[in-house]
């Protein structure tokens, strides 16, 4: 029979057009008893309140009568299906060739169900209008008049913002899973690439009459790890170089450029001139080599044999000096940011005593975005206190807790020098 959906059979019309109004029904009393109310504010209120309703949920109500095939639709349900009232309401057998064709089979098994189930049933399905298409759910109860005649109730809501934003949602964290897993991939990249680069932080390197401990923290919250870096070598006139900076921003970028700065600075190490120089040299490989690049440091050499140390520094905080149970930040001789513009360097000279500690490290250790910088410095002094030469190791660590732990937005380097006693002095002839 044409018009029907799988095994459902269209309604059954009448032999003549002399029919033109549905049977009484629950819901066509409840609207003629609102009609023919005795009072007619009432009645224009209920109205309205029903209307309004109905907008707020986007829905609206039908009836069919399954022997006449005639059909009775609330006002909001021309919207829904984008009809006009000259249109008139769409009959049940009718409904198949208004829905999306995907959704033909779930159409039919709801028709099919609700003329053979005494309870309602539901579904959702898609309406084609206006050159597009419109997610609806659908309540349908199968229904007798008193008279023995058998209709459909239904009540049709158009869910399509609703599907809207759960699929915007679904490809939000979709795409927010992906970002996810990239940025772990890049971060697994980017530590090669650094393991590859620096010594390994967190370890004890045993130098002449002197003994460094280094940790190197990421930031807690940026996927991608930041320019800090470090160094700690002998040279070949018996000094040791030690250095420590930070290159700024995050990410593979800025790893290459730090491996560039610290590979540079242990090749110009070799020529044996001091700390101001290298620092000018460096200077001019950031300015005219690394466009765009700034970077901070301290270059500094260690005298095993006196406890010498000369030093100078680009923009760094000065290293802090723990002596007897005191610390105290050291002088910082004039220096600028390498990568801002030329400058003459100058140096600083202090001379360490056995047990002495030195502390070096980036500004990623003290800042925070919610204090002060004095705060952390503050904070630092304080700790760095504490610093004992027998434990140095378990006592930057606690360090790190005190002032805080890790800085969320930003990676940290530190570098600890304990003295050791010095040779003795060879007597003359």
């Amino acid at each position: 029979m044409a018009g029907a959906v799988g095994g459902f059979q269209p309604p059954l019309f009448p032999r003549d057009d002399r029919v033109t109004a549905p049977p009484p029904s629950a819901s066509a009393d409840m609207v003629r008893r609102l009609v023919h109310s005795a009072d007619p504010q009432h009645e224009s209120r209920a109205l309205e309140l029903l209307s309004h309703a109905q907008r707020l949920g986007n829905m609206g109500w039908a009836e069919w009568d399954l022997e006449s095939g005639e059909a009775l639709w609330s006002d909001h349900l021309y919207v829904i299906f984008g009809r006009s009232r000259a249109q008139g309401p769409i009959r049940l057998h009718e409904l198949p060739a208004h829905v999306d064709s995907a959704d033909a089979q779930t159409l039919d098994r709801l028709l099919w169900k609700v003329t053979r189930e005494p309870e309602p049933v539901q579904a959702e399905f898609r309406v084609r209008r206006d050159g597009g298409v419109r997610n609806v759910r659908a309540v349908l109860e199968r229904v007798e008049g008193k008279s023995g005649r058998v209709g459909v109730h239904g009540l049709i809501q158009d869910i399509t913002s609703r599907r809207r934003a759960e699929r915007i949602v679904s490809q939000s964290r979709r795409e927010l899973s992906e970002a996810r897993e990239q940025a772990a991939v890049d971060r697994q990249v980017t530590l090669a690439m650094r393991d590859a680069i620096l010594p390994q932080p967190g370890t004890t390197v045993e130098l002449p009459h002197s003994r460094i401990a280094v940790r190197y923290v990421p930031a807690e919250k940026t996927a991608n790890l930041g320019g800090d870096w470090y160094e700690a070598a002998p040279l070949p006139d018996g000094r040791v170089l030690l250095a420590i900076g930070d290159v700024a921003g995050h990410g593979l970028e800025v790893i290459a450029q730090m491996a560039q700065l610290r590979h540079a600075l242990l090749g110009l190490s070799m020529t044996g001139r001091p700390a101001d120089l290298l620092l000018s040299w460096l200077n001019d490989l950031v300015r005219h080599r690394l466009d765009g690049t700034t970077a901070t440091a301290i270059v500094g050499h260690l005298d095993p044999a006196s406890g010498g140390f000369v030093w100078s520094q680009a923009g760094n905080l000065p290293p802090v000096l723990v002596r007897e149970g005191v610390a105290r930040r050291l002088r910082p001789p004039d220096g600028l940011l390498l990568g801002v513009d030329e400058w003459a360097y100058e140096q600083a000279r202090i001379t360490l005593r056995p047990d002495d500690v030195l502390l070096m490290f980036t500004d990623g250790l003290v800042e925070r975005r919610h204090r002060d910088i004095d705060e952390g410095l503050a904070h630092t002094l304080t700790a760095a206190a504490k610093l004992r030469p027998a434990s140095l190791e378990e006592d930057l660590d606690r360090l790190l807790e005190e002032i805080g732990g890790p800085n969320p937005e930003d990676d940290a380097c530190l570098l600890a020098v304990h003295m050791r006693e010095f040779p003795p002095r060879r007597r003359p002839g």
